[in-house]
């Protein structure tokens, strides 16, 4: 996983509410268990019509949003289901950072465990933030704030130990092994 520290994209809107993980990627696309390629999957019913064809009135399909790595989403973004393989897909289609007025919590936990940063804003803030949307904007994990195009910040805020993880590029068990010396020092003290 690629260490998080400071992201900086164009900013894309889906303000639909209740975007679920069968909408993230259907459930048809579960078929694997490899996060590569699953990007093609992300939104695949918004992107794409029966034939295949990209559908233009798709947000990402903007010309100015296409490569949007940040998304502002409405309310209750990742709710149902609890598959993993949506922030994968997310991921693979180049989606780092998903802010929201409210995420759900399962998706939040395998977001953050995979190197998704979602985020969590008020009302007023989110609107803020819609309003720079197909400009670059920065997350800034280190500092813990929203660099806008006008020269504010929005703070936010990450458990300690995701961020730790985030700021790394490891998920829960690569940090565990960044600790193979002092695990290994204390296992010495035992068998004595």
């Amino acid at each position: 996983m690629e260490p998080f520290v400071r992201f900086e994209s164009v900013v894309a809107v889906l303000p639909e509410e209740n975007i679920d993980t069968d909408q993230i990627i259907p459930a048809r696309f579960l078929t694997t268990t490899e996060r590569a390629g699953l990007g093609r999957a992300c939104f695949a019913d918004w992107r794409f019509d029966a034939e295949g064809n990209e559908r233009p009135d798709f947000p990402l399909h903007q010309p100015e949003l296409r490569g949007a790595g940040i998304i502002a989403a409405g309310r209750n973004f990742g709710c149902g289901s609890s598959r993993e393989h949506a922030p994968w897909a997310l991921l693979d289609y180049g989606i780092r950072v998903v802010i929201s007025t409210r995420i759900a919590d399962i998706f939040r936990n395998n977001a953050l465990k995979n190197g998704v940063l979602p985020l969590v804003v008020d009302e007023a803030e989110w609107q803020r933030i819609a309003g720079f949307e197909a400009q670059k904007i920065v997350v800034d994990l280190e500092a813990l704030h929203i660099e806008l195009p006008d020269g504010s910040n929005i703070g936010f805020e990450v458990e300690a130990f995701a961020r730790q993880c985030l700021l790394q590029g490891v998920d829960q068990l690569g940090y565990l092994l960044l600790q193979q010396e002092a695990i290994d020092a204390f296992e010495k003290t035992r068998a004595a």
